[in-house]
């Protein structure tokens, strides 16, 4: 189980590494372009599209940490008010049906994004590749279910645990 762990952490360090490359790019072109529009009379005309894949690319990068960390968005109001057993039980059936659909969304994605990267959709402006921003959202749900099904195979504590 060691190295499964260390593996993780490796997995960790590059969708954080991927997705704050992504946020700082995104970040430096949108500085070049409000520049370029407010000095000089002249926009990036891809910028938008740019930043909108890399925006999606750091998102469903980022969420393998967040998922790992077992801090996404849930309502845990009403767990905190359950007695601990059964909170434990709504924890892990949140955590599977987390894994189950984020699996699900996965394989529904595969079509799409094998017809885009086999017809070569390209976006408008900046006439970049669709295929791999929209590969970024079941590559990143893979990653996200499998990092969870680690943390519970490990039976690491989550962050976001009703019981602590």
């Amino acid at each position: 189980m060691d190295n499964v762990l260390k593996g993780v952490q490796a997995l960790l360090v590059v969708t954080r590494t991927v997705a704050g490359v992504c946020l700082i790019t995104s970040v430096a072109i949108n500085f070049a372009n409000i520049i370029g529009r407010y000095f000089f009379s002249v926009s990036i005309p891809w910028a938008e599209e740019i930043m909108l894949f890399l925006m999606v690319g750091c998102v469903f990068t980022g969420c393998c940490a967040v998922a790992w960390e077992g801090r996404q968005i849930r309502m845990d109001v009403v767990l905190r008010a359950m007695p601990p057993k059964f909170r434990s039980f709504l924890m892990l059936l949140s955590e599977l049906v987390l894994i189950a659909t984020a699996i699900t969304l996965a394989i529904v994605a595969y079509p799409v994004i094998s017809q885009l990267a086999a017809f070569d959709e390209r976006s408008q402006a900046a006439n970049f590749p669709l295929v791999i921003p929209q590969a970024m959202v079941p590559i990143g749900y893979s990653l996200m279910a499998l990092l969870v099904a680690v943390r519970l195979l490990w039976r690491r504590p989550s962050a976001g645990d009703a019981s602590h």
